[in-house]
Order: C-alpha cells, then structure tokens, then sequence
C-alpha cells in the first residue's frame, strides 16, 4: 500500500513540474513576442521621427537625421535579406558572419549620430560631417554590396533552375510530340475484283513421263465397239422352293 502511495505521489510531482515547465515556456515566449512587437513598434516611430526631422529640420541636424535613416535602412535591409537566404543557402553563413562584423560598426555610427542629434554647438557638428558622412557612406556601401549579392545568388539559382525546367520540358514536349518526326507508313492500294490473278508457274518437266495428273479420256473409235448403255437382263432362275404362280381366273 506504501508502494502505492509512493507512486502516485511521485507521478503527481511529475506533473506539477511538466506543468510548471510549460508555463514558464509559455511566458517567455509570450514575453519574447511583446518585447519584438515593442522594438518593432519603438523602430518604427523612430524611423518616421528621423524622416520627419530630415525634411523639417535644416543644416548639421537635418543631415545627421538623413544619415542615420539611411544607415538604419541599409542594416535592416541587408539583415532581413541574408537571415531569409541564409535558410536556403548554407554558404550564406560566412556572409551573415561579415555582416555581423559590419552591424558592430553600424551600431556604433548610431550611437554617435544619436548623441549628436542633441548636440548646441552647430559649428562643431559642421566640422564632424564631413567624417561621419564617409562612416556612413562605407558601412551603407558594404551593406548594400553584400544585400545585392545574395538576391543575384539566388536568382542566379533561380534562373539556373528554370533553364533546367525549360530544357526538361522541352524533352517531353518533343516525346508527347513524336508522331510529328515519324513517316506516316504507306497503305497498298485495296485489291479490285477485275485485277487478273497472276498466271500459275509452269514447271520445266512438263512432258515428264513421271506425270502424276490423269490423263483425258480418249473418244471412241470405229476399231472399238461400243457398249450397249443397258445390257438386257436374261431369264431369271427358278428354285423348287418357290411357288409355281396361279392361272389368272376367266372368271
């Protein structure tokens, strides 16, 4: 009975722990999704904030808004583009692995564009953009030439594999098509009941002695008497057994 107990107590414990274990993953991924649907959110007004301030705003700070849009656009572009070619290509790896180094360096960039935002001296940040234009224009450059890469890799796969399919296509196409190559074959003209049937071959020992055919029958000659076609029958014989026939009656 204490087995029994014991069993059962440990099962329950199981079960608390698989439930407790599934409620935890189920809150962290519940709070993995809020924190992305949070950055999404937060990137996107930051975003419009930025185009917002580059068309509003004049001189150093409208410029440093301009580039940080067009660095912000660069990285995440380039970022969607090899996560998304990467599933399908595994040499893109080495790719996203460059590309990793380069968002360290466009994080950075950023980072200083976004305290430069606020910064009163409008001389000093007109003497710093200069440099931070050439940051900018080679990180969004390596970026760029990485992003295009990987979209002509894989619609040079595509291309490939279409070629492939067309050639393949066409082979069947051809076989389906096969009695297009082939001469029709030639029908003989159908047997009329005029034609003459051909002549039967005559054999070279014709007049062989060894001949099998009946011959003709010879028609008679004045040497050979006839027969009489029916031969008059003579006087019937008698038995002693039979009857002698009776006198018809005068009567």
């Amino acid at each position: 009975m204490e087995a029994v107990i014991a069993v059962f107590a440990l099962l329950f414990v199981l079960f608390i722990a698989l439930g407790a274990y599934a409620t935890v993953k189920a809150v962290g991924a519940a709070k993995r999704g809020v924190d992305r649907t949070i950055t999404q959110a937060r990137r996107t007004v930051e975003d419009h904030t930025l185009r917002a301030k580059s068309f509003a705003q004049i001189g150093p700070a409208g410029e440093i808004a301009q580039l940080r849009l067009k660095l912000r656009t660069s990285m995440r572009a380039t970022q969607d583009a090899l996560h998304a070619g990467v599933a399908e290509d595994e040499s893109l790896k080495e790719s996203l692995g460059l590309f990793e180094r380069l968002s360290a360096h466009g994080k950075e960039l950023d980072g200083e564009l976004k305290r430069l935002e606020s910064e009163p001296d409008r001389a000093r940040l007109a003497e710093r953009l200069p440099s931070l234009r050439e940051r900018t224009e080679r990180i969004t450059s390596s970026a760029d030439s990485l992003r295009w890469a990987a979209r002509d890799r894989a619609r040079r796969f595509a291309d490939d594999d279409l070629d492939m399919l067309s050639a393949q296509i066409d082979v069947e196409a051809g076989a389906l098509r096969h009695w297009d190559t082939t001469e029709p074959p030639q029908t003989s003209a159908p047997r009329t009941s005029s034609a003459p049937w051909p002549d039967a071959p005559v054999a070279a020992d014709a007049a062989d002695d060894s001949q099998t055919w009946p011959e003709t029958p010879r028609p008679h000659t004045a040497e050979q008497p006839t027969r009489p076609a029916i031969t008059p029958p003579g006087p019937r014989p008698t038995y002693p057994w039979q009857k002698k026939p009776r006198p018809e009656s005068t009567t």
